[in-house]
């Protein structure tokens, strides 16, 4: 009996190393040569301006570029459920950035996700949506990082543990979950909303952080949109589950996208910011408006029978509900939103402000998730954040976490008809923690 069992364990192992090799053999690549540092002058300048604007919406830097450090050096940790994965450098320096990369590998890696020197790379660089890339957008991408100042800068290692760090690994990733195609032409749509399209879902990868992931960090695709957690902020929905007391339009997402804030929802701030005043400030406007009309159009109602939103309906009924919570409810939290908030955040004269946001038409507040009004209670929104030059401060010194417990549930109850959060002690300690 023992030794039945010990051959049907050979026989199973030696099936899963044939397995293993039979995956490793279809996704094996070949390192592609070394070229020369092509010289700036061999890049025309429209071609450099325009990879230029592309990285922006791609919001390269973002992961390339620690703050206060090189432009696109790498060294940024990202963290993933598995260990944190270091952004390279990909500046044109020869030896620790892409220097000596040819457009062919450049576009192997945009496309398939595979190094120069053929390993594959780790999906926390998006190129299962920059596989959607156009050759001609790529080129200019490369045009533009090749003409960067070159930057020695050596990548630190990753913490991903063993044998989860074993680059073979990620061909069998790549089995299962990337599906490399294209984006079919839907006639019942017009130019701005392919447009957008093309963009959201490829070089700006925006639902990289607004789609779920299922355990093994791959986009559940079935839930595309519909919001997520991600870094101790929460990406909400660009579906119609957006729970907005108001309807995302076309013109307040381009307000938004454009500005970085809306009096209707509210401002940018902690990653988003970043994609705002960072990523796309440099867009041109027909680009936002063209990301505009394909995310208005995600958040419209399916339902043809449902009736529309009457928006001064809504900012009234907002405003009666939070005058009368405030009126009667004279717990901590109310009593802290008068000393920290009211000054600010009432409006007097029933009237959505753009720099006196109403916080019962805040995103953050109807969220089904409270990390983002805990982090700008926290941290507050800097005047780079949000609107430029618009600030509110930071209350992490000034309350304490069962203060921020209070105040938040207060918020949610009068100034929302959402269920009350739950959790909030431990995610008001994480948020704080930054874990």
């Amino acid at each position: 009996m023992f030794k039945k069992i010990c051959t049907g364990l050979l026989i199973l192992l030696g099936l899963i190393v044939l397995a293993a090799g039979a995956v490793y053999a279809a996704y094996w690549r070949a390192a592609l040569a070394p070229v020369d540092p092509p010289p700036p002058s061999s890049f025309s300048a429209q071609a450099i301006a325009e990879g230029r604007i592309l990285a922006g919406i791609g919001n390269c830097s973002a992961c390339h570029t620690v703050k206060g450090g090189a432009a696109y050096a790498g060294g940024r940790g990202l963290a993933t459920p598995f260990g944190a994965i270091h952004a390279t450098n990909i500046t044109p320096d020869p030896q620790t950035g892409i220097g000596r990369w040819s457009l062919a590998a450049f576009q192997r890696a945009m496309r398939e996700g595979v190094a120069r020197n053929g390993e594959h790379l780790f999906p926390v660089f998006p190129y299962t949506h920059f596989a959607l890339a156009s050759d001609a957008d790529i080129a200019a991408l490369y045009a533009y990082f090749m003409t960067r100042p070159a930057v020695v800068a050596v990548t630190p290692p990753n913490t991903v543990p063993f044998p989860l760090n074993q680059r073979a690994l990620q061909a069998g990733w790549k089995l299962l979950f990337f599906k490399p195609g294209s984006l079919p032409r839907n006639t019942a749509q017009g130019t701005d909303w392919h447009r957008g399209r093309y963009l959201a879902e490829g070089l700006a990868h925006c639902a990289a952080c607004h789609t779920p992931r299922n355990a093994l960090g791959a986009e559940r695709t079935v839930a595309a949109y519909q919001g997520a957690a991600i870094d101790n902020w929460y990406a909400p929905p660009l579906t119609a589950a957006n729970t907005a007391p108001l309807p995302w339009s076309r013109d307040e997402l381009y307000a938004f996208l454009r500005t970085g804030a809306t009096a209707l929802h509210g401002v940018a701030a902690g990653p988003m910011s970043e994609v705002v005043h960072e990523g796309m400030d440099a867009s041109p406007d027909a680009d936002i408006r063209a990301l505009a009309a394909y995310f208005a159009d995600l958040a419209r109602p399916r339902d043809a029978n449902e009736p529309a939103v009457d928006t001064a309906s809504v900012i009234k009924a907002s405003l009666a509900r939070s005058q009368k919570v405030g009126m009667v409810d004279n717990d901590r939290g109310a009593s802290l939103y008068v000393a920290a908030c009211a000054s600010c955040h009432s409006n007097s004269d029933g009237q959505p402000a753009l720099l006196r946001p109403e916080l019962s038409l805040n995103s953050a507040v109807s969220a089904p998730d409270p990390s983002n009004l805990i982090q700008v209670i926290l941290h507050g929104v800097g005047k780079d954040e949000g609107l430029p030059g618009a600030l509110m401060p930071a209350f992490a010194h000034a309350l304490s976490d069962a203060d921020i417990v209070q105040l938040a549930a207060y918020l949610r109850r009068s100034r929302s008809h959402r269920p009350a959060w739950t959790g909030l002690e431990a995610t008001v300690a994480r948020v704080r923690a930054g874990k």
